[in-house]
């Protein structure tokens, strides 16, 4: 998939937002655990997963455009059934903290 159709892929699983147990091969019992660990098996990188933060959101490490390339779409679901979110117009993913 190309950038815009994992944007449309977001869009087509917003309703599965924080439903985490609906995932049915689970990496950890926390969400954002799970995130994490699916995130480094996407995209694997030697830097902090978590890039910043602002009042109560964190931003997380990824290069949408290789997200984009690697992941499934059940891939993105399960990102969404643990909190993940894509922000467009700064092209980054970020959960609440």
């Amino acid at each position: 998939m190309d950038i815009n159709q994992l944007e449309e892929c977001f869009e087509k699983f917003d309703k599965e937002s924080h439903k985490f147990d609906r995932i049915e091969k689970k990496f950890s019992t926390r969400p954002d655990l799970h995130a994490f660990i699916l995130l480094d098996k996407l995209i694997p990188s030697d830097f902090d997963i978590i890039t910043a933060a602002e009042h109560d959101e964190i931003y997380l490490d990824g290069n949408l455009e290789v997200l984009a390339f690697v992941a499934t779409e059940d891939d993105i679901r399960d990102l969404i059934r643990c909190g993940v979110m894509l922000n467009e117009s700064a092209s980054c993913l970020y959960m609440f903290a």
